[in-house]
This record gives C-alpha cells, structure tokens and sequence, in this order.
C-alpha cells in the first residue's frame, strides 16, 4: 500500500465504512441484538427491582446484578475458545436463537411469579448465551474492516450498539407504562426483547461462510481440551501485550467503581430520591439517567478515535480515568438528583472512552487466532471484579442508598487505576 493510500484508509470515517455491505451487515446485527439486549435487562430489572408484587433489598439487588454479570465470567473461557475454532458467522446466528428460547423462558417466569434461583438461572442462561454473541461480534470485525480502520469502526459500531441497547431499555419503560408493573405485564414487557435475537440471527445468517473468521485455528482438534484451555491462552496472549494488560488495570478500575455506584443509584431511585421538576425518581428516573449515560457513549464514540489520534492511547486512558473520578466525587457525593444525573453523563462517557481505547488494544495488538480468547478473559475477569465490588458494597450500604463513605472509595479506586495502568505501560518501555 503506498503512503497516500495508506493515508486515505487511515482518514476513513463512519460514512466511508458504511459503504462496505459487510461491515453494514455487522453493525445491524450488533443494533438488533443490543436492542434485545436493553429490552431484556430493563425489562428484567423492572420485573425484580420496581416491581409492587415483589421486595428488593441490597442483597437482591446484588444478586440481579450477578445474574446478569456473572454469566460473562462462567461462559467467557468457553466463548473465547469456541469463537477461535468455530465459523463465526454460525455462532451469531445460533447463540441468537437459543437467547431468544432463553428469554421466551425468562418472560414466562416472571409472569408465573417465580422468583430467586429459578428466575436468576434463567438470566444467567440467556446473558450467558449474549457473551457468545458480543465476543463474537467483536473478534469478527478485524475481518470486516482494514487494519487503519479498526479503532474508528470500533468506536462507532460500540457505542452505537451502547446507545441501540439504552434505546431499547426505554422501549421497555414504555411498554411497562402500557402493560403494567405487575408478574404479567413485566413478563409481557421482557418477552419482546425476543425481537431483537431474531432480527440479528436472521441477518448474521447473510454473511458468507468463514468471512468472518477465524483465519487461522490454533485449537486442539479436541473441542473439550481446547475450551480448558481458554483462560490459560487468553492470558498467555493477553501478558505479550503490555498495552492489553494496562488497559485491563485500568477498565477494572471503572467497573468496580461504576458498579459501587451503580448500586448506590439504584437505591437511591427506589428509596430515598423523590421528583424534581422534569428529574423523575424511580424506574422512569432510571429511565432518563440511561438516557443521559447513552448521550455520554454517543459523545464518546464521536469523540474516542480523535481523542486517541491527538493524545494517544495513554493520555486518553489516563483523562477518561481523572475524568471519572472528578465527577463521582464532584456530581455523586451531593447525593442530589440532578447532579446524579449529570454525573451518569459523565461518568458513562468517560467509561466508554476507555472501553474503546482497551478494544482497539486488544483488536490491533493481539493475532487474530487468539483474539476471541482474550477478549473472553477480558469479559471474564472485569465482570467479575464488577460483581465483587456489587457484593461487597451491598453488604454495607443502607437501603435508602445514602452511603458517601462507598462513593469516596469508587472515587480513589479510579485514581488507583490509573496508577497501575502507568505502573504497566512501563513494562512495555523495558
């Protein structure tokens, strides 16, 4: 490729990139499934958390947030091994159809008035199928796109599915509002996100065989051994490239701080926040706090790839991390809903800067044959860390939800991030 050539791929933007049928192709089915997927988890949420026939306390907030976290960590090694060795195209389509089957049983739970393990199993089934398909979706784009153009298509087809999954939990609200708040109208809300899995199977089905990858298969020939072999692999990989594990550091450090207070917020929404003028408490105030996060992705989709392109990967890690903390401490601490709302915008942004910049590490820094694995041991480890800090911050937090003592600690655990991504950029200086 000549340089002018090369700097024309390199000045591709969204516009030029949805030109290519198969990378259109993509992105649609990465929106119906993040459709789906917001009109699960705010369906799903609704039915447990604002629901008058049911109670939640901290602990079962905790618990709806391993339910749909956890299935990240279990399915992660098992994803990431089977996306290295299978047609990716095939996994698309059939992870869509047994979500759906997953979500139709979720749906029927709820409607039924079961609740705890059977309920939470059911989440767990149908948000472990999702990694399959998130993991597969990303791992697939490298083959969609040019190299140059890795970092803007990521951008924009992440946060635009961000954005895709918070419109479709407001679809939710709304169909809530229509059906009711009751076992039958939150099932009756949750089992439309079934809409979602089968637009994105019927679309992955139009890609051709092995055009989306794996190009190269290093598994064993036995399927059993290649999955044990996942996280082991996956770090392996991961470990060669000291950019993948800084950003890990720091994209740890955003999880367990976003999940401490995101629970924080959810309490406060149910119990503690009243209205505001246009602010709404409760599941509608939920509603716009989504809404105002989703404007962070979309301005941090715009935005990352200049971000990245001007500073470059280590100032753009390090801002969003600063960024974030200033504003939990600044916008969260007053505890006021406003702010609270401001500080989703913010917060939620500077999250998917960093999200964005560790994906283009991951997608440009490690081969295309390990790729799917380390992107499951990213899924596996951060989710992870989320549902630890949930846990243990359910265990100490009042139900009104005012606990400025856990804000100060999310607060400190962005600056302690960003001194262990420093710490790991400069293995790679040695």
């Amino acid at each position: 490729m000549t340089i002018s050539a090369q700097t024309a791929t390199e000045r591709r933007g969204p516009r030029e990139l949805l030109k290519d049928p198969d990378f259109r192709r993509l992105l649609f089915t990465r929106f119906a499934a993040s459709w789906g997927d917001g009109m699960f988890r705010a369906g799903l949420a609704g039915a447990v958390l604002f629901n008058p026939e049911r109670a939640a306390d901290p602990l079962a907030i905790a618990g709806g947030f391993a339910a749909l976290l956890l299935p990240y960590s279990v399915v992660g090694p098992f994803a990431g091994a089977l996306l290295d060795r299978w047609d990716r195209r095939k996994v698309l389509i059939f992870a869509n159809l047994l979500r759906g089957l997953a979500i139709v049983c979720a749906s029927a739970a709820v409607g039924f008035g079961f609740g705890g393990i059977g309920l939470f199993s059911l989440a767990l089934a149908a948000e472990g199928i999702t990694r399959f398909i998130g993991s597969g979706l990303s791992a697939s784009l490298p083959h969609v796109v040019e190299e140059e153009s890795v970092v803007t298509a990521n951008a924009f087809s992440t946060t635009l599915g961000s954005v895709v999954a918070v419109i479709g939990g407001g679809c939710a609200i709304g169909l809530r509002a229509l059906f009711g708040s009751n076992d039958v109208g939150s099932a009756e809300t949750t089992v439309f996100a079934v809409l979602g899995t089968l637009v994105a199977a019927f679309l992955a089905r139009g890609f051709a065989r092995g055009v989306l990858g794996p190009s190269v298969v290093d598994e064993p020939p036995n399927a059993f051994l290649a999955v044990a072999r996942g996280l082991a692999d996956g770090a392996k990989h991961a470990w060669r490239a000291p950019s993948v594990t800084a950003g890990f550091l720091a994209l740890f450090a955003h999880r367990a701080s976003f999940g401490v207070s995101l629970l924080v917020t959810v309490l406060l929404m149910r119990n503690y926040f009243t209205d505001h003028g246009l602010f709404r408490s409760g599941l509608p105030g939920l509603g716009q706090m989504a809404a105002l996060g989703g404007a962070g992705l979309l301005l941090a989709g715009l935005l990352t790839a200049r971000i990245i392109r001007v500073f470059g990967r280590l100032r753009a890690v390090l801002g969003a991390l600063l960024l974030a903390a200033i504003a939990q401490s600044a916008l969260g601490l007053p505890m006021v809903l406003p702010l609270a709302l401001l500080a989703s915008f913010v917060i939620t942004g500077a999250g998917q800067v960093l999200k964005l910049c560790v994906d283009s590490s991951i997608q440009l820094d490690v081969a295309d044959e390990a790729r799917g694995r380390v992107f499951a041991l990213y899924d596996t480890l951060f989710n992870i860390t989320q549902v630890a800090a949930v846990s243990l911050g359910a265990l100490v937090v009042p139900d009104d939800g005012r606990a400025p003592g856990l804000l100060i600690a999310a607060t400190v655990c962005y600056l302690v991030g960003g001194a262990g991504y420093l710490v790991a950029r400069r293995r790679t200086i040695r």
